[in-house]
This record gives structure tokens, C-alpha cells and sequence, in this order.
């Protein structure tokens, strides 16, 4: 049997998730053993309008790219979502908070900001532009998931992502509870997966994964409440990975 053929492209992104990629070392030799890649920007030159899976990264951001991301799903038996700016939108997705886009354009750019490659729309995650069959999440991406999750599609098994918060593996790992410090941690609401790696480095959970399916939000401000933090505080802190849902958000 061929192997399977895998194309990852790029959008607004910084490319970390790819050069995550990269950094797998071993375990990557050891993936392009299963498949074949056939266009990847970052790590080759040859390019192909042949492919099984496409892996995308980045969010959308301009009309060309929802053309160009129109055309990848339709050549794709299978299309996934790459890291935050993929899956939710990401931080670029902060710029939909303004007003007008003509004034985020001029706070980054200054002058620069009528060249025509800095011309921009609305950001979109992927999904809200062409149908996700599978998403690997988080800011960078987790190398150990999207391992697992590659390896599960060419076994033709469905990769399952946790559904319990951040703080199941935070505990796993005997952490100290980061509200302790007084701080405000996104972790009671947050999809795990990644191993809690924020909070045992000293830091609060950012939210990258995005929301837990059904988060407990009355558990949430129970914690709140227990830490004399307010919901705003909760909510501003989500606001970066843009992670806010209508129903969390005005609860």
C-alpha cells in the first residue's frame, strides 16, 4: 500500500506549531516511516497538488486565503486543524475586538499599513470557513498529541481528545494550585491534553486549548469566589486566546 500522502500549509501564524513539528527529532524519522510528505513550507521546497491529509496552521485572515483554504479541503480526504490560530483563531483573533480594522492596521504597521500584503478581513479559525475533521490544539502544539493523533488516523482509529479541565493533569503532576499564588488560572475551564506544562513551570494556564466541552461554570466561580477573584477577572483572562464563548461569557 502507498503511504499516505501529507501536505501542511501555512496562514497568520508564527509557525511554531510546524517548528514543533520539527522538533520531534526521533519520533518524526520514525512518523515519515507511515507517510509521505509532499509539500511543507517549512522543512521542504517541494510542493504538490496531491495529498490525502491536509494539516493547516494559521488563521484566516484575508478572502484569497478562505479561496486557497476552499481549494486545499476539496483536494483532502482528510483536513486538520493545527494549533490555536487553526482551531480557534488564536491570538490574531483579538483584532475582531476593534472597531475597525483600518485602526489595529495602523496601531502594528503605522505608515506601512496600506501595503497591499497587509490587507486583512475579519480573522476566522479554519472552521469557520471549510469543514475541520480533526483538531490538535494549544499554543504551541502539543509534539506527544499530534504524534498520537497522526498515528491514529493512518490505523483508521478515531484519535480522542480529553474532555476534563487542565487541572485533572496539574493535579497529576502535584502542583501547587496557581490561585494560591494569588494569581488567576485558566485551568478549571480549559481542555487538557497538553500535561499542564504552564502551571508546572510557574505559570497560570492561558487557555490555548480552548474550553472543556460543557465547562463547569458555577465550578469556576466557586473557585472565584473562594480566591476573592471577581468573573470579570475570570473573562478578561480568557479574552487573549480569544476562548470566550456567548454562553460563558455572559454567565
Amino acid at each position: 500500500m502507498p503511504k499516505p500522502r501529507v501536505a501542511i500549509f501555512d496562514f497568520a501564524c508564527c509557525e511554531g506549531c510546524q517548528l514543533q513539528i520539527v522538533n520531534m527529532e526521533e519520533d518524526l524519522l520514525n512518523l515519515l516511516t507511515l507517510v509521505q510528505p509532499v509539500e511543507w513550507r517549512e522543512a521542504m521546497s517541494d510542493q504538490s497538488q496531491d495529498y490525502d491529509i491536509a494539516i493547516i496552521e494559521g488563521s484566516i485572515t484575508r478572502e484569497s486565503d478562505e479561496e486557497r483554504l476552499r481549494t486545499i479541503r476539496s483536494k483532502a480526504k482528510i483536513l486538520i486543524a493545527l494549533g490555536a490560530c487553526a482551531a480557534m483563531g488564536g491570538v490574531n483573533k483579538l483584532a475582531n475586538a476593534f472597531e475597525s480594522l483600518d485602526e489595529v492596521k495602523r496601531a502594528v504597521y503605522g505608515d506601512a499599513a496600506r501595503m497591499p500584503h497587509l490587507i486583512t478581513a475579519r480573522v476566522k479559525a479554519v472552521s469557520e470557513v471549510v469543514p475541520v475533521d480533526y483538531a490538535i490544539h494549544g499554543c504551541p502544539i502539543n509534539i506527544t498529541e499530534f504524534s498520537y493523533v497522526v498515528r491514529s488516523l493512518l490505523q483508521g482509529t478515531t484519535p480522542i481528545v480529553p474532555n476534563f479541565p487542565v487541572c485533572v493533569e496539574c493535579k497529576m503532576q502535584e502542583n501547587v494550585c496557581r490561585f494560591e499564588y494569588g494569581e488567576i488560572c485558566l485551568g478549571p475551564v480549559i481542555r487538557a491534553g497538553c500535561n499542564a506544562p504552564c502551571p508546572s513551570a510557574g505559570m497560570w494556564c492561558f487557555g490555548c486549548r480552548g474550553f472543556v466541552e460543557e465547562p463547569n461554570v458555577n465550578g469556576a466561580k466557586d473557585v472565584m469566589l473562594r480566591y476573592r477573584k471577581t468573573w470579570d477577572d475570570l473573562r478578561n483572562r480568557l479574552e487573549l486566546f480569544n476562548s470566550t464563548q456567548d454562553g460563558f461569557a455572559s454567565s
